[in-house]
């Protein structure tokens, strides 16, 4: 099969990307597939034609993710857009693409409308559920909508301090801070007081105009995915200083992973039943991945994530290893169950 497996792109998670983009392409060339891999922004070269390009073993390179998040200022400074050189090509000349891509318009569903519209095939979830699971003040009116149990929040759209404030005050002490629209943890605080606050609301607002301030929950935290119709084992989550922020969720070493997660049937069973709410209700498909909290009061949902990393600290693949399901299995699985979507009827 003939696969370009597209990364990179102009979000914050680029490096993320990256090295998801380059653990994939790897394992499909594996797997006996003609892969290419491209940065989509920056695109490729090539002295051949797209179609001839999936033969030629053009280089894949390992990518390293840091402990902070790229500057991306460049990216949004170039003339030529979103897709580089050669990049929409290859996308047309493959079987289906590998949608490598985290973060913004690889995520939020604007790449997804430009495949359909151009009838390409990728991989994950359409254009609907990518806008609904990455803006997550639209993921809680959905979650709400179908009483799916999330943290209790604030939606901000720019407000001064004083009414970011005012408007917050019910949540209580300590609360998250976050910009609706990022994943990877980027621009994610925990405020314990209103200094607190207003630090971690100028911090989200560099990122975005509309920020998310959630009623901290303090217990565990968990992982499940989701492969097809298929509820995979739960992961736990337990960073050794702080909060699974960026840096610790990419740093190995940073955070204890335990799959399968050492808790009760009953609250296996719960979280596995709840992302399945979570997939169907945001109209997910393919695969994807929900992320718990849970304490002394019950299980939350924090949000839905369509294209799970898969570097070598991604939790997706520890999830389906513990099911019996190695890394190229993982890969054939989502192409499979990605061919078999008619994009036209499910979005």
């Amino acid at each position: 099969m003939k696969i370009a497996v597209i990364c990179g792109g102009r979000s914050n998670e680029r490096d993320v990307s990256l090295s998801t983009g380059a653990k994939v392409a790897s394992a499909l060339r594996e797997m006996g597939h003609g892969v290419v891999l491209a940065d989509a922004c920056l695109g490729l070269e090539l002295d051949c034609s797209p179609e001839e390009a999936f033969g030629r073993n053009l280089p894949i390179h390992a990518v390293r993710v840091g402990e902070t998040a790229p500057d991306i200022a460049p990216f949004f400074e170039r003339r030529e857009g979103f897709f580089g050189k050669n990049v929409l090509e290859l996308c047309k000349a493959a079987d289906i693409v590998f949608n490598a891509l985290h973060g913004d318009e690889g995520e939020n569903g604007k790449l997804q409308a430009v495949f359909d519209l151009m009838n390409i095939r990728y991989t994950g979830s359409g254009m609907r559920g990518c806008m609904l699971a990455m803006n997550k003040s639209l993921s809680k009116m959905v979650f709400h909508a179908h009483d799916i149990p999330t943290p209790e929040e604030a939606v901000l759209h720019g407000e001064s301090p004083e009414e970011a404030l005012k408007k917050c005050a019910w949540l209580g002490w300590p609360r998250v801070v976050k910009p609706a629209s990022l994943g990877s943890s980027v621009g994610v605080s925990i405020a314990y007081d209103e200094a607190d606050f207003l630090k971690s609301l100028g911090e989200a607002s560099r990122y975005e105009d509309v920020v998310i301030v959630e009623k901290f929950i303090k217990g565990r935290e968990f992982s499940v995915g989701v492969l097809g119709g298929r509820v995979l084992p739960a992961i736990e989550i337990i960073p050794k200083e702080g909060f699974y922020d960026y840096k610790n969720k990419y740093q190995p070493g940073a955070t204890l992973e335990v799959c399968p997660a050492d808790i009760t049937p009953q609250l296996e069973e719960e979280m596995a039943r709840i992302a399945l709410e979570v997939f169907r209700a945001l109209g997910l498909a393919a695969y994807a991945r929900v992320d718990f909290m849970v304490d002394d009061t019950g299980v939350y949902v924090l949000e839905a994530n369509t294209y799970p990393g898969m570097t070598p600290t991604s939790l997706l693949p520890q999830e389906a290893a513990a099911a019996g399901i190695d890394f190229h299995a993982l890969l054939e699985t989502i192409i499979n169950e990605s061919l078999k979507l008619k994009r036209r009827e499910n979005d």
